[in-house]
């Protein structure tokens, strides 16, 4: 593997050989239905982590602890969603097969979709963990079956029933929450208040987190392409995270910053903190 990029994520010095755990971003937004630019939030990302520690005090947990590697970016190709799909596949099926667990940086949120399937063919009983603003349930997005609108049906396609459990939903069409209802999927709308107990139900599941940032309130988390508002404090967020350290995960992503719409730099740096932990507790 090589490293495109000038700056890597702080604390993800290692070999790929001697890590544990890889990091790498999928600067890809091809599908945004409403403002673009998270493609530029993977390279962002690495350079406003320095304005961090590597210790946590959250989690009273260290980067410099574990070994990490940082691979950089995929390079796509323009206008072929397919192959970047296919290429975003092939990474998180070899960071598997050499026996490590991947992070990814996005990019928009239909990169979760082959980075699932990927620990879905490595894991038979994997879960899906989703915080999000949207359901992502549509069946199509103005035709299209493969947008960042779909990506948790898409992921439903591979998983099927009493997989899935979303947090933070509150906004969806009407057919997408009738839909989930008929025990699809697991959504608690607003708030995380039922997730102790989701957390009791899959313990011992094999677990994937995606955290689409839009979950956060645009008080918060201005930098994105799809801001709604009522969404979680950044305390929350941690509130979270620490809960979710007592689960097997075995995969991750981090997606929907859109760094170019925020010029204070305060939500990629929230962004970065969020990583910071999730890599802390994968």
């Amino acid at each position: 593997m090589e490293i495109y990029n000038k700056y890597q994520f702080i604390g993800c010095e290692s070999n790929y050989e001697k890590c544990t755990k890889v990091i790498f971003g999928a600067p890809f937004d091809g599908t945004s239905s409403f403002k673009p630019g998270s493609r530029f939030a993977p390279s962002r990302i690495r350079m406003d982590s320095y304005a961090l520690e590597t210790y946590s005090p959250y989690l009273n947990l260290d980067l410099k602890d574990i070994n990490i590697y940082d691979a950089g970016d995929l390079e796509f190709p323009f206008g072929n969603t397919k192959k970047v799909l296919d290429i975003i596949h092939e990474l998180v099926t070899s960071i598997y097969d050499s026996n490590k667990k991947p992070l990814m940086i996005g990019g928009e949120h239909l990169i979760s979709l082959p980075a699932i399937s990927a620990a879905s063919k490595r894991y038979e009983e994997l879960v899906v963990l989703h915080f999000d603003a949207h359901t992502d349930l549509r069946e199509d997005y103005l035709g299209e079956k493969y947008s960042h609108a779909t990506v948790i049906k898409r992921v439903w396609d591979l998983l099927g029933d009493n997989r899935i459990y979303q947090f933070g939903i509150r906004s969806g069409l009407r057919e997408e929450f009738e839909w989930s209802s008929q025990g699809h999927t697991f959504i608690n709308k607003f708030l995380f208040h039922l997730l102790d107990d989701v957390i009791k139900k899959i313990k011992r599941k094999p677990v994937y987190v995606t955290i689409d940032l839009d979950v956060l309130d645009p008080s918060v988390f201005t930098g994105t392409g799809t801001p709604e508002p009522g969404g979680f404090s950044f305390n929350n967020m941690m509130t979270i995270i620490k809960k979710l350290s007592s689960l097997n995960i075995v995969g991750a992503d981090v997606v929907e910053l859109s760094p170019d719409y925020d010029v204070s730099g305060v939500s990629t740096a929230v962004a970065c903190k969020i990583i910071r932990e999730m890599l802390l507790i994968l």
